[in-house]
């Protein structure tokens, strides 16, 4: 039987509402980055490439320490973030920050793979007949690579449940807070006798993940179906 401590349930809210707002804000900028690897041969595409996957082959603590640097006092965003009074270290804003670039890999991966699946004779087609990019944008590329979305955006929103080094870093682990279930189970992980209670979060998110991954599947099929 899961014993969850009100701390607990806010560790798990926090969690939700950092992994729907970092996937959400993302979804824009991760499918303009894969519409711009796939569909135009832009000067340092390479580069572009290179910086969107980054965050996927480097350890989450190095990221974590990357966006400190860049959202401190000193650092390149430091200036703009003090002068427009907006606070990212050690908030919420932060934990949604810190999960964002980490997912962001993700989503721009599963997009991509889906318009790379988009048979360009369509496209060809649309623009022969007159068709404007935004049309083609609306009536080819979006149905056709809607389930590469869908499962971009599950992928993300599951990666950011479990975001732990970055988010430490940049965002702190304050209860009620910052505190998302990896750094919930990493503080009962220290604490003396903090195992059982280590377990239940474990399982919470077990069966978060799991009902993320059935509202997945029963949306493709939704999808298939059409």
């Amino acid at each position: 039987m899961l014993s969850l401590t009100p701390q607990d349930i806010e560790a798990i809210a926090l969690s939700v509402k950092v992994a729907t707002a970092a996937t959400l804000l993302s979804l824009p900028f991760g499918f303009a980055a894969a519409y711009l690897l796939v569909f135009t041969r832009i000067p340092g595409r390479a580069v572009l490439e290179g910086v969107v996957n980054l965050p996927l082959v480097l350890p989450p603590v190095v990221v974590g320490y990357l966006l400190l640097l860049l959202f401190g006092q000193s650092g390149v965003l430091g200036p703009v973030v003090h002068f427009l009074d907006i606070r990212i270290i050690f908030t919420l804003k932060g934990a949604v920050i810190a999960s964002a670039v980490v997912g962001f890999p993700l989503l721009v991966r599963s997009i991509r793979i889906g318009m790379e699946g988009i048979d360009d004779q369509y496209i060809q087609a649309a623009r022969t007949l007159g068709a404007q990019w935004w049309d083609i944008l609306s009536t080819i590329i979006f149905p056709l690579c809607g389930r590469a979305i869908l499962a971009g955006m599950t992928l993300m929103f599951a990666r950011s449940l479990g975001e732990f080094g970055a988010t430490i870093i940049l965002a702190g682990n304050i209860p009620g807070i910052t505190q998302t279930i990896p750094l919930a189970i990493y503080e009962y992980t220290n604490t003396p006798g903090g195992d059982g209670m280590a377990l239940s979060l474990c399982l919470v998110s077990i069966g978060l993940s799991f009902v993320v991954l059935l509202i997945s599947e029963a949306t493709a099929r939704s999808f298939r179906k059409r």
